[in-house]
Parts: structure tokens; C-alpha cells; sequence
């Protein structure tokens, strides 16, 4: 009997999204799940194709492999070979395997474990997280280990017999005019061996699904697109086989006062027009948190002042630090007091600069009337 499409098996759209594929699957594993419906061998069936489904839907990579050959895609995968990231690998071995076995007659590695699916999983953190480095506790959805079954897929009591159609190779061989050709087993689907009492649990998959707790390291100077590899707390692999690895990619959140660029970090602060001609002291936010900045007398309009190892840690070298450049802006009254007027009237008049015209005093300059 043909295999039913996966995305009917799960009642979705073909561009449904991951999340509308995850739920499709939990209402429909919930619904079915041997233990709600200890004797109904069309609730388990309905069971398993739901869970063969996800399994592939939810992988993006096994996803569109499947939209574009459907479940061929997989017969010719099915014999081992490690998972890749997030399922991605295991691909490119398995069919250049298939090709050479397919014209030369070449053993496969069906019956064999297999090495479980990297994932991936993305992380939010803070800027002031990725400067000092934290740890954060996440929630990852992986397959584990079936308890009941202990990952043999069979029920207790019971133990995988050899597959008396391939004897345990998980192939085939048929002879096609001048060639001997391999096939994925169809008594055994490549597993090279066969239960004839499957764990009612995870319908002999081996695995199950679950959601795992996971305290995550955070080393100092993360930034977005940074990758965390946490090893061994992937999908475990199927017929025993070891888990893959679970990758952390970071996303740092934008911070309202700080702006940051590689390790460098960049500011504005704004100062009366008093304080930049006589110079001052101001307070300013840094990763560090507040810290004095010295505004030299006579500080220029979109004056750039640096502090020195005042930026983000690098990455694996926290001793090294980038810098913070910190942007002037002079703010100029839009209103003054005439005590104000006649002191700067008088200041101007003893201004000497040559480059401003004669005929302009300087309130003019710097208020745009004429005194």
C-alpha cells in the first residue's frame, strides 16, 4: 500500500508554517496515542503516520527534500549515516552512497545505528547578557530515547529480529539489464531488522518526543549570529545511535542609549553650549555602567571623544576590549534673558576671530539675531 501524503497525513496546507505543522502533529498524536487507545490498530496507525510525518515536515531541510521527490527522498536515505544540523546532513553521504550502489553493486550500511539530527535553536539576549556573559535556561523540543522501549522500538519482552528479506543489510539487489542495482528493503524500510511487537509507546520508533530543560553558558562578547554548540543534547539517534549537538544561535536585542558595532560601542551626549566653551564633566551610560566623561573646553559641535577599553569584550579574549566613542552635540537656547544678552553682547565684543565676519557679532552667530 502507497504511503499517504504527509501533509494530508497532518491536514495541513503544503506552505503551512512550522508552527501550524507543530500543532497538526500534538492534536493528532494526542488524539492517537496508543495509551488513550490501548486496541485500536487504526488509532495506532494513525499514530504512527502522524509521527513520520512531522518527523520529515518539521526538518526544513528534510521538508524540502520531500516537496520536491515526495517520499523517495527518504527510501534512498533510509540505510544510515550521520544527521547533520538540523538534519540537514546525512543527505549528501547517503546519496552519493545510493550511486555508487546503484552502479556498482556496492555494499550499504543499512541495519546499522544512526547518529541523531543536529539542532538549532535561537536565542534573545540582552546587550549588557552579551558584554559580561550570562547563562540562560532554555526549553529545547527534541526526540529522546523512548523509556519505555529503551529505544529497541519493541515492546518489553520482546526484541528487533533480522529481517529475513535483506538479512539485515537494509537493501535489496535486483538486476536490471547490464546492472545490479540496490533498493531500500520494503519488508524493513532499510532498517535491517523488523518488530513484529512494537513499543506502544513510540509505535517503534525507539524515540519520543519531549520537551528538555537546558542551562546554556554564555561567554562574554556574543553578538548576533554567534553559534553555541552544546554537545550531545540533539535528537538521539535511531537504533541506539548517539544524540547529535544542539547549536544556540544569538540574536542581541538593540539598546535604546547604545549602539554597538563589532566590539565598538557608540553613544551621544548633549551639552550646553557653556559646557563645550569652558569644559565640564558629565555623567554617561557604558556597558560599564555610569562613568564620568571629561568635556575639554572648547569642544567643537559633532565632536567625537573616545574611551578606551570601554567596549565589548572579543570573543575568547574578554582581557581585550573595543572602545566607546561617544558623540557631541552642542545644544544651543532658543531663548535668553536679557542678563544673558548683555553678558554675551559684552563677550562679543571682544571677540577677535577673523574667520567671522566683522559685521556680525557673535549673539547673532550663535542665536541668529542682530544685538
Amino acid at each position: 500500500m502507497s504511503k499517504r501524503d504527509f501533509y494530508e497525513v497532518l491536514g495541513v496546507n503544503r506552505d503551512a508554517d512550522d508552527k501550524t505543522i507543530k500543532s497538526a502533529y500534538r492534536k493528532l498524536a494526542m488524539a492517537n496515542h496508543p495509551d488513550r487507545n490501548p486496541d485500536d490498530d487504526a488509532a495506532a496507525e494513525r499514530f504512527r503516520e502522524a509521527s513520520e510525518a512531522y518527523e520529515v515536515l518539521k526538518d526544513s531541510q528534510k521538508r524540502a527534500a520531500y516537496d520536491q521527490l515526495g517520499h523517495a527522498a527518504f527510501e534512498q536515505s533510509t540505510g544510515g549515516g550521520g544527521a547533520g544540523f538540523g538534519g540537514f546532513g546525512g543527505g549528501f553521504s547517503d546519496i552519493f552512497e545510493q550511486m555508487f550502489s546503484e552502479f556498482s553493486g556496492g555494499q550499504s550500511r543499512g541495519g546499522q545505528s544512526r547518529h541523531g539530527a543536529d539542532l538549532r535553536y535561537d536565542l534573545d539576549i540582552d546587550l549588557d547578557e552579551a558584554f559580561s556573559g550570562c547563562s540562560k535556561d532554555i526549553v529545547a523540543d527534541i526526540s529522546a530515547t523512548c523509556e519505555l522501549c529503551t529505544g529497541s522500538g519493541a515492546e518489553k519482552g520482546s526484541q528487533p529480529v533480522t529481517c529475513s528479506g535483506c538479512g539485515g543489510r537494509g537493501k535489496v539487489r535486483a538486476q536490471q539489464g547490464f546492472f545490479t542495482v540496490e533498493r531500500t528493503c520494503p519488508s524493513c524500510q532499510g532498517a535491517g531488522e523488523t518488530i513484529s511487537d512494537p513499543c506502544r509507546s513510540c509505535r517503534g520508533q525507539g524515540r519520543v518526543e519531549k520537551s528538555e530543560n537546558l542551562s546554556v553558558n554564555i561567554p562574554a562578547g556574543v553578538d548576533t549570529g554567534t553559534k553555541l554548540r552544546v554537545s550531545g543534547e540533539g535528537n538521539v539517534g535511531l537504533k541506539g545511535g548517539p544524540p547529535g549537538d544542539l547549536y544556540v544561535f544569538i540574536k542581541v536585542k538593540n539598546d535604546s542609549k547604545l549602539k554597538r558595532d563589532g566590539v565598538t560601542i557608540y553613544s551621544e551626549i548633549a551639552v550646553s553650549y557653556l559646557q563645550a566653551i569652558l569644559g565640564d564633566t558629565v555623567e554617561i551610560t557604558t556597558v560599564d555602567g555610569k562613568v564620568n566623561l571629561k568635556i575639554p573646553s572648547g569642544t567643537q559641535p559633532n565632536t567625537t571623544l573616545s574611551l578606551e577599553n570601554k567596549g565589548v569584550p572579543r570573543l575568547g579574549n574578554p582581557v581585550a576590549r573595543g572602545n566607546h566613542e561617544v558623540l557631541v552635540k552642542v545644544k544651543l537656547p532658543t531663548r535668553i534673558t536679557d542678563e544673558e544678552r548683555k553678558l554675551l553682547e559684552g563677550l562679543a565684543s571682544q571677540y577677535s576671530d577673523k574667520n567671522i565676519n566683522s559685521s556680525t557679532s557673535l549673539f547673532s552667530k550663535l542665536f541668529g539675531k542682530e544685538s
